[in-house]
């Protein structure tokens, strides 16, 4: 028992389960009875913290000591020893760099979804042809509604594509609120990086070794690849964007989903108020048709061909 705190919650344990007086139990414990009344009188500095917090979102890699001198350029009155306090209340410590290098990760927990296009998740998933040539699957999912909004299928998928992919997304179906992924290169590219910043994109990341945090996405693709991937046997990336297609707008459209009341993801849309009725007026429902193509063609009403292994 070295802090206040622990000699205080000793003596209420003595008092409380052995029956044993205040004064007694401090004599025992050697004990002063004027810590052990002590009530904190500090104040509850909410909207230093928030700031402090706001602070930390921006600047990601600044530590108290930095974050400390711009709380007093903006006038707050205090010492380093309360802004370190506080920072570490707030659990805002940043994190070592490693040897890989990697997007900062904000530091702030990432918005929850609230409506549909509030926020939109991507990740990818991979597979591989009878040949044995690997392909992997772009999918973007609307965390809310839970529909596949795009599954795009490729041997090559470079942050430009993503960008591509996004853009008519983003066109058909409105700007998203935010946007969830892992610091895979393609999502930490220069190209991605500048089309986040030309749109004003809230873009999340998170944080390495942490797959929970993009859970919906990581719950997708294991019924993509239990249902669709390990079920078929693919011969060439058109029967593979064809299956993978098919696949989609079945579970969009058929697949009753437990999480929405065994509704489909395009029913359960349906009952929600649309975030943004001008992109929606665009479309005949706010579920758009998912798309998995390629480069060339592209048709989204293509069928599961008959051939499958």
């Amino acid at each position: 028992m070295v802090t206040p705190a622990a000699r205080r919650d000793a003596v209420a344990h003595a008092v409380e389960s052995h029956g044993m007086s205040e004064r007694r139990a401090c004599t025992t414990m050697a004990v002063d009875r004027s810590s052990v009344r002590y009530r904190s009188v500090r104040p509850d500095d909410a909207a230093l913290r928030a700031r402090l917090r706001e602070l930390a979102d921006q600047r990601r890699r600044f530590g108290y000591r930095r974050l400390h001198v711009l709380l007093r350029q903006e006038g707050h009155a205090l010492n380093r020893k309360k802004t370190q306090r506080l920072y570490r209340e707030e659990g805002l410590t940043v994190r070592r760099r490693k040897s890989r290098r990697r997007i900062a990760v904000a530091r702030t927990p990432i918005p929850a979804p609230d409506g549909p296009n509030s926020r939109w998740s991507l990740d990818f998933v991979h597979d591989q042809l009878a040949m044995g040539r690997r392909f992997r699957v772009l999918n973007i999912i609307d965390d809310v509604t839970k529909e596949c909004l795009v599954a795009v299928a490729d041997t090559s998928l470079s942050g430009k594509r993503v960008v591509r992919e996004l853009e008519a997304l983003i066109a058909r179906r409105g700007k998203p609120g935010v946007i969830v992924s892992d610091n895979g290169t393609e999502f930490t590219s220069t190209a991605v990086l500048k089309f986040t910043q030309d749109h004003k994109l809230d873009w999340r990341y998170i944080a390495p070794g942490k797959p929970t945090q993009n859970a919906f996405a990581e719950s997708f693709q294991g019924r993509m690849r239990d249902e669709c991937l390990n079920e078929h046997l693919f011969f060439s990336m058109n029967h593979a964007r064809a299956v993978i297609g098919g696949w989609v707008h079945d579970f969009n459209t058929a697949r009753p989903h437990s999480s929405l009341g065994y509704l489909t993801p395009s029913a359960f849309a349906e009952t929600l108020r649309p975030q943004r009725a001008s992109a929606l007026r665009q479309l005949e429902s706010s579920a758009p048709m998912p798309v998995a193509h390629g480069p060339g063609a592209r048709n989204p009403h293509l069928a599961i061909p008959a051939a499958a292994g």
